[in-house]
């Protein structure tokens, strides 16, 4: 028994591949403690789990070989994949961390890769360059023109939603009295677009403070109406870089106020430390921000998305974030079809116009989805240390809402931000859920944010 324990422990396990030895190592144990007796459902829970996602690692496998062969048949040669057992190496795409592709593409665990069965050597490299000059969409990516606009019209900028002051201001940004106009930039999170604020918290602000704020409602990179390159790794730096270039740059924004919800939270903790003289406050709504620990990205992973059966939402979230080709073909299903899945879904409601979050879902490539998930909101935890700390030394007004039911950002996210940052202010909201904290309470969510700007000028 003491073996086994000591077993289980151990980092690594190079004599079964890791999954298959963790779960019959754990079953054995179970059988020689008497927890077989006990407790004979969790351990059928188990072992069905095992199935179905042992079946997922092989599908994956197949896909795998299908799409070199179709990628190369439409288009020449194959994409880029992260099928190979890279662990042992960070692959860097930028001049600094923010442009590290995360561990969780290369390291995420699949028996098949473990017994060395997709080790499809020197293909890598070739592919990724030759991926690099590419921009538009792949044959399994929706071409419609709402996708591609962002290419017609020649705009390679994020797509914004701008909101202006309904008071006079004159090009210096006053207005009579000389009071300069307050700047807000919203930031949406995944699978979502600018429609979040624009129809939650827009309509639902005071006149005094329409009068004097210009809103920005950015649809993020690889999402909404925003390009999509398939070019592009979706890193922290490289969604930076198109904030700037869309909204900061233009408009010359010499101050503002971020709001964020979900995963944009991470964009704006790091667009607040690069901007940390000209930001006047930052409202994170559920920031999903999990300590690093032992196995760094892929820990977060792991926290994140576990692997589970039930409930139906963590085991499409574990498909579409553990299994990268499983999660193309989903999107080339959906994604790819939008507009027929709209549609469908308007005659099956009878319903004329869709909510806005309906249509935003599928909005967006395989390429540019799986690339955020990793790199930002798993591969970002491991930069927000830092970040937080320009932030506190700063000294700027940070403020979080989390609801206590939230099933996707668990709690000990808002408890790491005010340990890393003491002076940022909390504020749990009771029974509401990971969307319903802003969508269930709009006017309320409205006035705190109202609150928070006032506060903020003093």
């Amino acid at each position: 028994m003491q073996a086994i324990h000591l077993y289980l422990s151990r980092p690594q396990n190079s004599f079964l591949p890791h999954p298959l030895s963790r779960l019959l190592l754990s079953m054995l144990l179970a059988i020689f403690s008497g927890k077989w007796a006990l407790n004979p459902g969790r351990i059928l829970i188990s072992a069905l789990s095992f199935i179905v996602f042992l079946i997922l690692d092989l599908l994956d496998f197949i896909l795998c070989i299908f799409y070199r062969f179709m990628d190369g048949f439409w288009e020449g040669q194959a994409s880029p994949c992260y099928c190979e057992k890279n662990g042992e190496q960070r692959i860097s795409v930028g001049e600094n961390e923010e442009g590290e592709l995360s561990e969780t593409l290369y390291r995420r665990e699949n028996v098949f890769r473990e017994m060395g069965f997709l080790g499809f050597s020197g293909k890598w490299e070739n592919s990724r360059k030759i991926e690099a000059g590419k921009i538009g969409a792949r044959w399994s990516d929706c071409g419609c023109q709402s996708c591609l606009s962002w290419m017609s019209n020649g705009e390679d900028k994020l797509h914004v939603c701008i909101s202006e002051p309904t008071r006079d201001f004159t090009d210096t940004d006053k207005d009579s009295s000389g009071k300069p106009a307050e700047n807000v930039i919203f930031l949406h999170g995944f699978l979502c677009s600018s429609s979040f604020w624009r129809e939650a918290v827009f309509p639902n602000l005071s006149e005094p403070v329409k009068q004097n704020h210009r809103l920005f409602a950015v649809d993020l990179l690889g999402f909404g109406r925003s390009p999509k390159p398939r070019n592009c790794f979706y890193t922290i730096k490289d969604h930076l870089e198109m904030i700037e270039k869309s909204v900061i740059c233009p408009f010359q924004l010499n101050s503002f106020h971020l709001v964020a919800h979900s995963m944009g939270c991470i964009i704006a903790i790091a667009l607040a430390a690069k901007y940390s003289k000209s930001v006047k406050s930052i409202t994170l709504v559920a920031p999903p921000f999990f300590p690093l620990k032992d196995r760094g990205d892929v820990g977060v992973l792991e926290k994140l998305v576990e692997k589970r059966l039930w409930p139906p939402l963590k085991f499409g979230s574990a498909v579409m974030s553990w299994y990268e080709h499983v999660g193309r073909s989903v999107c080339f299903l959906v994604c790819r079809n939008h507009r027929t899945w709209e549609r469908i879904v308007k005659l099956l409601t009878r319903r004329r116009d869709l909510h806005y979050m309906t249509i935003d879902l599928p909005r967006h490539t395989h390429h540019s989805g799986w690339h955020t998930m990793h790199n930002v909101i798993c591969g970002g935890a491991k930069l927000m240390g830092g970040y937080l700390k320009v932030l506190t030394e700063a000294r700027v007004k940070i403020s979080v809402v989390h609801g206590d039911k939230d099933q996707v950002v668990p709690m000990e996210c808002c408890n790491t931000i005010k340990a890393m940052a003491p002076h940022a202010e909390v504020d749990i909201i009771r029974d509401a859920n990971h969307s319903t904290v802003i969508l269930g309470r709009k006017k309320e969510f409205a006035r705190y944010l109202e609150y928070t700007w006032l506060s903020s000028q003093s």
